[in-house]
């Protein structure tokens, strides 16, 4: 992706759920920044504009499409880092693609050849989530229906496989897989996580193993993570129950920095 800074080490898509406001994206912007300058690890903004896909009508979606898209930009501008969001209609694309680098297709839409169609004829890149329900070499189609399109600048993301009702599993055999498409791969590392279908009607999560999933797909070669993070995950208006807290997100970094390190060894060895 044209985005996504050439380096040894692995990229970093990473930011809040949702654009809560400006000065809680900024401040996690910045506190990213440092991290990831300080480790050469090339980042990527993350923060979704509006929330579509909620599960009870009284869940927050988000601040209004324009104020939040212009965060989005002032961010970019701000820290010179290219930031993405995720669109969830035809109709959204060409409006997000003004503000935004890089658009995300939900897990949930990945299939919609309309929204993947519209989401390449604006020019940015693409990284389209794999359905919790899809197969990794099913993956290929949705990719190939980006650069058919007129896209080459995609990725894709492993957000986990639906296991039961409550509950999602890495199959880490997708990576190399979905590598073979000749695009970059991208593991969520809190997505992956979740716990849907509560009874409560808000999503569950479990953020204490967010390492351990990052670990595993640095070890199997993913080429990006997708972290969401917020100062106090307790009080966040979306998906708090999975994100990392912020203050611990460099160490992990620094740690998935050595691990990358040692795998870049390995390969070259071998």
């Amino acid at each position: 992706m044209k985005s996504i800074k050439p380096s040894d080490n692995f990229f970093l898509l990473a930011g809040p759920c949702v654009i809560e406001g400006e000065r809680m994206a900024l401040d996690i912007a910045g506190r990213i920044v440092e991290a990831t300058s300080r480790l050469g690890i090339p980042y990527v903004f993350k923060g979704s504009y509006r929330k579509a896909n909620r599960s009870r009508l009284d869940s927050f979606t988000g601040i209004g499409d324009l104020e939040a898209l212009r965060i989005l930009a002032k961010v970019r501008e701000e820290f010179g880092v290219p930031v993405v969001t995720d669109i969830h209609s035809p109709e959204e694309a060409d409006m997000a693609a003004e503000f935004v680098d890089v658009l995300q297709i939900p897990a949930f839409l990945c299939r919609q050849t309309d929204l993947l169609v519209a989401a390449a004829r604006t020019g940015r890149d693409v990284n389209v989530k794999k359905g919790q329900f899809l197969s990794p070499e099913a993956m290929e189609f949705a990719v190939q229906k980006v650069r058919d399109a007129g896209c080459d600048d995609v990725a894709v993301t492993e957000r986990g496989v639906t296991f039961g009702y409550q509950d999602l599993v890495v199959d880490y055999r997708g990576i190399p897989v979905m590598k073979s498409f000749g695009c970059p791969v991208v593991l969520d590392c809190t997505h992956s996580l979740q716990q849907p279908n509560q009874t409560c009607g808000v999503t569950g999560g479990r953020p204490d193993m967010i390492e351990t999933i990052a670990r595993c797909g640095i070890a199997a070669g993913a080429d990006g993570l997708f972290i969401e993070t917020h100062p106090e995950p307790s009080k966040a208006k979306s998906d708090g129950a999975n994100m990392l807290r912020l203050d611990l997100l460099p160490g992990l970094l620094e740690r998935l920095t050595r691990i990358r390190t040692v795998i870049n060894e390995i390969v070259t060895e071998s």
